[in-house]
């Protein structure tokens, strides 16, 4: 492997998205209504259940392929799904920073920046 960073921040990815996309799914009411509340003066007020969805989504896609990307580092140090697993990652991220931004959740929004650099350094890395 020859470059073991990227190994361990798609692992962080990987166990980020997975923690919160099993969360988004096995306490489902518990997300919905507080994102109702979080974007109840929003333009997605409407549309919570769609968004989060989507949300989910994204982090799964994210996740499978910061793992796979994992796998494939270690056995033949193809950078591929990793890479693919960074931009998801990036991707998912600009999503949740939109929303934060949306809801005018600027204390949220600066949590997202952390998350987002490893994410471009990965994806940089990895490319």
């Amino acid at each position: 492997m020859n470059n073991p960073a990227s190994f361990l921040i798609l692992v962080f990815f990987g166990i980020t998205y997975l923690q919160s996309s099993y969360e988004k799914l096995f306490y489902w009411e518990d997300n919905v209504n507080w994102f109702k509340e979080h974007f109840a003066k929003t333009k997605l007020k409407n549309h919570v259940k769609l968004a989060l969805v989507n949300l989910i989504i994204m982090e799964l896609i994210s996740t499978v392929l910061c793992f796979v990307g994992c796998i494939e580092l270690l056995v033949s140090n193809g950078r591929l799904f990793g890479f693919y697993g960074a931009v998801f990652s990036a991707i998912t991220l600009l999503m949740m920073l939109f929303g934060q931004r949306l809801a005018k959740d600027y204390d949220g929004a600066r949590t997202i920046v952390i998350y987002f650099i490893p994410a471009v350094m990965a994806v940089y890395w990895l490319n």
